[in-house]
């Protein structure tokens, strides 16, 4: 099967001194290639997934769409005047966590410790098994050809360093289906040319700061002066300066903990009277209530999320008096939130979320005098009608006649970064 590869390193890793071999591998197009690997009629075709709204977003694109500019968290508006051309086909959670569950037990049989980010990529710890896989480009090339076989046809890009930040550059260097090795002794002159859009944590709203600053590549933010880029930047440019310098001290940690699970929607009508974004808090607070209890966590925090016509996003969140999974407790606490939105505005998305989650068995006494009981039993019970008859088997009264959404969050909110790197986007 043909495969690009970038290889820079010598074969052997002990003489170029690597400290540790972390992996980083990522699924290409994963929703749109799981699309076109059971509906062979989409393969070639540019295609999208995503709600057929001019309001929802994109989900994920293929290669084919990417070539007309196409990408993900594009507004589905602007997808469809750079290729008016393509097909949208909705997502199929379940059926990309089926896969995914499939792949991360791949990753699993080369290493006992693998950190996945999302449903479609993870960290694999491979230091020491080079005397069992080889040097590697040989051990990306058979994580490579393992997703293919368990998956029947899936590809993934895989980037092999000595850190994890480097790692996650690398597997992203050359996509689809890309293999790149990165030595420890490379990275830093690897990394210097590239865009500071590749530092992880730097986004829309860091990107334009750093060039304002006249750091416009990797290696003039290794470059620049620490007390300098410091004084401007704060501790998100001692950050950006270690990135840049390939240290990353960060272990491959085996289990993802996630740090808040959230669900936002994607309005078909604008709305600004409360009932209306009530309706929409309900259905959210259902559905992550719903997703703590599988997965024994309990919340410390709520958080509402909403975001204007002209795509201003809005939030306001509280800590709970203590933690829970119940669904009325969430919406309960959202409900009170949205007093502290001071303004009158028309919204196109409403969005919920549990943040500072702990495991539920971390939690050795309740309240005795709680009257929650039987809510949360009512809860439990539906918990189990909808797992096996499935999420259409009961529905409150309100949602009966109207859906109101044109896309809902996906499930990969479920792997949030524990990490800081994100909070920088904030600057």
């Amino acid at each position: 099967m043909f495969y690009r590869l970038l290889f820079a390193m010598a074969t052997d890793t002990k003489e170029c001194g690597w400290p540790r071999i972390l992996a980083h591998a990522d699924m290409d197009a994963f929703y749109a290639s799981v699309e076109q690997l059971d509906d062979s009629s989409l393969c070639g075709r540019a295609l999208v997934v995503g709600p057929n709204s001019y309001r929802g977003v994109v989900l994920t694109a293929s290669y084919e769409a990417r070539q007309y500019g196409v990408k993900s968290a594009m507004p589905m508006a602007e997808a469809r005047r750079l290729c008016p051309d393509m097909t949208i086909v909705p997502p199929r959670f379940e059926r990309y966590q089926e896969l995914s569950s499939t792949i991360m037990s791949v990753f699993e049989n080369f290493s006992p410790h693998v950190e996945a980010i999302s449903l479609d990529e993870a960290f694999l710890d491979m230091s020491g098994a080079e005397k069992i896989f080889g040097p590697p480009l040989k051990m990306a090339k058979q994580i490579q050809d393992a997703v293919t076989d368990a998956t029947n046809g899936l590809t993934a890009s895989v980037g092999i360093a000595s850190t994890k930040y480097v790692a996650k550059v690398a597997s992203d260097f050359n996509k689809p289906h890309g293999l790149t090795i990165v030595a420890p002794d490379d990275a830093i002159k690897w990394l210097d040319p590239m865009p500071v859009k590749r530092l992880w944590g730097a986004g829309p709203k860091t990107i334009p700061r750093l060039e304002s600053l006249g750091l416009y590549t990797i290696g003039d933010v290794r470059r620049a002066d620490p007390t300098w880029i410091q004084r401007h930047l704060g501790r998100a440019g001692s950050h950006f300066q270690s990135l840049a310098n390939a240290q990353d001290p960060r272990h491959v940690a085996r289990k993802r903990v996630a740090r808040s699970m959230g669900s936002d929607r994607t309005l078909r009508d604008d709305i600004s009277k409360r009932a209306d974004i009530e309706h929409h808090l309900r259905r959210s607070a259902d559905r992550i209530g719903r997703r703590l209890r599988n997965k024994k966590y309990l919340c410390r925090g709520v958080r509402v999320k909403l975001k204007t016509t002209d795509f201003n996003s809005l939030s306001k969140q509280a800590l709970l008096a203590e933690p829970t999974d119940s669904s009325q407790i969430l919406f309960e606490t959202g409900c009170s939130l949205l007093e502290q939105f001071q303004h009158q505005y028309q919204y196109r998305l409403v969005g919920l979320a549990a943040y500072d989650l702990i495991q539920a068995d971390e939690i050795s006494q309740l309240d005795l005098f709680s009257e929650k009981g039987k809510p949360q039993a009512l809860e439990r019970t539906i918990d189990q009608l909808v797992k096996r008859f499935g999420n259409d088997v009961i529905k409150r009264a309100s949602d009966i006649d109207n859906r109101g959404t044109v896309s809902d969050a996906s499930p990969t909110l479920d792997f949030i970064d524990t990490d800081d790197f994100d909070e920088f986007d904030k600057l």
